[in-house]
């Protein structure tokens, strides 16, 4: 089974053990509700609970496939609201999805590919009754959180290795695994935006839309989920722009750096040009050089040579391209 946990709540406490083929016993408009928990569940079972607890087919459908974008849906008088998990692993973003079906009185959540499962949270819960007894609504609002919570952690190690590699730009060249590397990031950081948007999306029609199941007192708690998101939206979209930034910064100050080796090469050319040239003069072996006679000819040209080539060493060094 992939049932994890499945109980019966009343005044915020849990009760009962509940099983799934078993119908709905919750007096309605009461404090009572169900709160379910399955990984992976198999086609039976979700049809079993579809059964037991009138769950809308296409909700079903989509709870199979796992492969939808954030949102929320209302049929009837239940809510099908779905969010997307992620983790890190080797600095690419692993993404999840759950699925909660949502009635007057139960709560199923659907875990697919998510690594951190609703144990501590429904521990949490259970230690806070007087914050159960709000209902199911109460139970979508944290789990919301909690999803949301678990992005915190990603955007914070991207953030150090970003900040790593910003401080190796200026320290050195970025060789090609570290350039490579940035645009790996920078492609996860598009991916977790196209996650953050609809998530965002989603929490706003909690907060503002009428929808059945949700108690009003309950919708600032949703306004406290949205400031969440939208704090993790801010430190993705910062985080692209220093991405960017370190890549156009490593650019620059490796064409400097060429730029600067460019004209070290040239002052010493140009200084390394007069003894040449001098050179060149004398090694033209005509017979009719009148300097060849000179009796100090030889240590007047090296004179002029060193002369020469320290005026040009002091300019070129006074210029700083030396």
């Amino acid at each position: 089974m992939s049932v994890v946990a499945a109980y019966l709540y009343r005044d915020g406490r849990r009760i009962e053990e509940v099983h799934l083929d078993q119908p709905l016993r919750c007096a309605v408009g009461s404090s009572e509700f169900v709160w379910i928990g399955l990984v992976e569940p198999s086609e039976e079972e979700l049809r079993s609970l579809q059964l037991n607890f009138g769950l809308h087919p296409l909700a079903v459908e989509d709870a199979l496939k796992a492969h939808q974008l954030p949102k929320v849906d209302v049929y009837g008088d239940q809510l099908f609201v779905v969010a997307r998990t992620a983790h890190l692993v080797n600095d690419q973003i692993i993404y999840g999805e759950t699925a909660v079906f949502l009635g007057e009185n139960h709560v199923i959540t659907v875990r697919h590919g998510s690594t951190r499962a609703h144990t501590e949270l429904r521990a949490q819960l259970e230690a806070a009754p007087i914050l159960l007894r709000h209902g199911v609504d109460y139970v979508l609002h944290a789990i919301l959180d909690y999803i949301v919570d678990g992005y915190l952690p990603i955007v914070e190690v991207i953030e150090d290795d970003v900040l790593t590699l910003e401080k190796q730009a200026l320290d050195t060249f970025l060789s090609r695994a570290e350039i490579t590397r940035l645009f790996t990031l920078r492609h996860q950081l598009i991916k977790f935006q196209r996650t953050l948007g609809p998530t965002s999306e989603l929490v706003k029609k909690l907060v503002h839309v009428e929808l059945p199941c949700m108690d009003p007192e309950v919708r600032p708690y949703f306004s406290d989920v949205l400031d969440h998101v939208r704090r993790v939206e801010t430190m993705v979209g910062g985080l692209r722009d220093v991405l960017t930034s370190v890549f156009e910064i490593g650019t620059l100050l490796e064409q400097q750096r060429q730029g600067t080796i460019t004209r070290q090469l040239a002052a010493w050319a140009a200084i390394l040009a007069v003894p040449t040239a001098v050179a060149g003069i004398y090694g033209m072996n005509f017979e009719n050089m009148p300097e060849l006679k000179a009796r100090y000819g030889y240590y007047v040209v090296l004179g002029v040579i060193a002369t020469l080539c320290g005026t040009l060493y002091v300019r070129f060094k006074n210029a700083k391209w030396l």
